[in-house]
């Protein structure tokens, strides 16, 4: 295999042709003019052509030299370019992250975030897969992915967590439901009364459920449901009440929805806990508290009626 130039090498010729001869060459380059000819040289022998006609003239670069003088000229153009990169990715602030977002959050929030993200941070990439926390977080640990976005707390592990926001949860009932009388449900109503949640690889799941043994309520486990769209279906036709995040109510569910009513449950209000996890070792610089910073600024300026900021 042959030996390659050197980027020194193609620095010194590239240097030599602009500078017009050895010697203001090698004071721009800071060497002698016997050690920046004896690269020259080596690079011609690398090569096997002959780069430069040496005369009173000066240094002139042969018809082969001009053509090797465009490519090092790129080279030299591309590797600086390497170099830029190489610190915004040392800060995190570049390449591709791969970012799981929860599929009851993820949509609802992230459309707003991302064009933040990309006005901040151009060179930043988000690969974006949504799934449920279990399965996120689990590839997580797997390095499937860099960065979730999940309802918290997260399972146990070596990871990072950086809270983002509270977000309210709204009952839900159809209109004919007996409980959608009034705009107000007193939390004792709800004993007896039957609740659709997520399938359990959703930490909605056990929220609700540890909801449903607090007010006497009845999770209803045989038609648990595969999406916010599918509770809210489920709930509009009377098959059980629902506790649906409030950026989805907000995004999909108006005041003069036919389906269903969003109610107000008397007491302190029901939240869940937003945040971003990583693992704790993963080499990802300041993108993690970058990207949390935005995520809090977008939910704040957009949703901060409905949510309540992380301390």
């Amino acid at each position: 295999m042959r030996d390659l130039p050197s980027l020194r090498q193609l620095e010194y010729f590239i240097a030599l042709v602009e500078a017009g001869s050895f010697r203001a060459a090698a004071e721009r380059c800071g060497i002698s003019q016997p050690s920046l000819s004896v690269q020259l040289a080596n690079l011609e022998r690398l090569l096997d052509l002959r780069l430069i006609e040496r005369g009173r003239a000066g240094a002139i670069p042969t018809p082969a030299g001009r053509e090797v003088l465009e490519r090092a000229r790129v080279i030299r153009a591309e590797l600086r370019e390497v170099l830029d990169l190489s610190a915004v990715l040392r800060s995190g602030l570049g390449g591709t992250i791969r970012f799981g977002a929860s599929a009851t959050l993820g949509p609802y929030l992230l459309p707003h975030v991302i064009a933040r993200l990309h006005q901040l941070y151009p060179e930043l990439k988000l690969y974006i897969r949504e799934g449920s926390p279990r399965t996120l977080v689990e590839g997580l640990a797997q390095g499937a992915h860099d960065i979730v976005l999940v309802h918290l707390p997260a399972p146990p592990g070596d990871f990072e967590v950086l809270r983002l926001f509270r977000e309210p949860l709204e009952l839900v009932a159809a209109h004919d439901h007996p409980l959608a009388a009034g705009d107000t449900v007193e939390r004792a109503a709800l004993s007896g009364q039957t609740v659709l949640t997520l399938g359990p690889t959703y930490a909605l799941h056990q929220q609700v459920a540890d909801l449903c043994d607090l007010l006497g309520a009845r999770l209803h486990r045989e038609y648990e449901g595969t999406s916010l769209d599918a509770l809210r279906l489920m709930a509009g036709m009377g098959m059980g009440v629902t506790f649906l995040p409030a950026l989805y109510v907000r995004s999909e569910v108006g005041s003069d929805d036919e389906d269903v009513r969003v109610l107000r449950l008397a007491g302190p209000r029901i939240v869940r806990s937003i945040g971003l996890v990583t693992r704790r070792h993963a080499a990802i610089g300041e993108a993690l508290p970058r990207i949390a910073a935005t995520i809090r600024d977008t939910a704040r300026s957009r949703f901060g009626d409905v949510i309540m900021m992380a301390p």
